[in-house]
């Protein structure tokens, strides 16, 4: 079986002991995916949210057969309890559905598909999807070391990332902007 695992944030340049084979590419298929979601370590992480625009994203072959082993060790990686439901997403391709991601893994002579799947959340409400105006403010209140960590994420999240939010970022702080960056890792 081959299995691989869509990315577009801190797994791409972290993935610790996801048994990534070879490089991440580039030419992924197209989800929804913003800056929505405020870490554990205060940063604003990407994330799937159904009403954000889509981009590109990355994606690796893992080095095993095992949909098992794969998505233990993307949960594990990610810090996702097994008894949570919706923290890692699962695809299996088939010759009969028809969507973009299975249209797309199949293109790549993928089985199967995982990807992180965590909701959006404010620095209080998991599931919350938060304006763009609401993160731009939590960024500018952020001081120091979480200051700082919060803008190497968003700086280290590969520029074909660019999202509504990340550009609203980077005109109200001067982060990174996408558009003036090279689209390489």
């Amino acid at each position: 079986m081959k299995i691989a695992c869509l990315g577009w944030g801190s797994l791409i340049w972290k993935p610790g002991q996801l048994p990534v084979e070879g490089s991440w590419y580039a030419d992924g298929p197209e989800v929804p995916v913003e800056f929505a979601r405020v870490s554990d370590g205060g940063e604003v992480a990407t994330a799937l949210c159904l009403n954000a625009g889509p981009v590109q994203v990355f994606w690796a072959l893992l080095a095993t057969a095992s949909l098992d082993t794969a998505c233990k060790a993307l949960r594990e990686r990610e810090g996702i309890p097994e008894q949570r439901v919706d923290g890692a997403g699962i695809m299996l391709t088939s010759h009969t559905a028809t969507g973009p991601l299975e249209t797309w893994a199949r293109s790549k002579n993928i089985d199967a598909l995982i990807w992180t799947a965590l909701p959006a959340r404010t620095d209080s409400t998991e599931g919350r999807v938060p304006g763009v105006e609401e993160v731009i403010n939590y960024l500018q209140q952020l001081e120091g070391e979480k200051r700082d960590h919060a803008r190497r994420y968003i700086d280290q999240v590969p520029r074909q990332i660019n999202t509504a939010y990340r550009r609203a970022i980077a005109d109200a702080l001067g982060w990174q902007h996408p558009d003036n960056a090279n689209a390489a890792l």
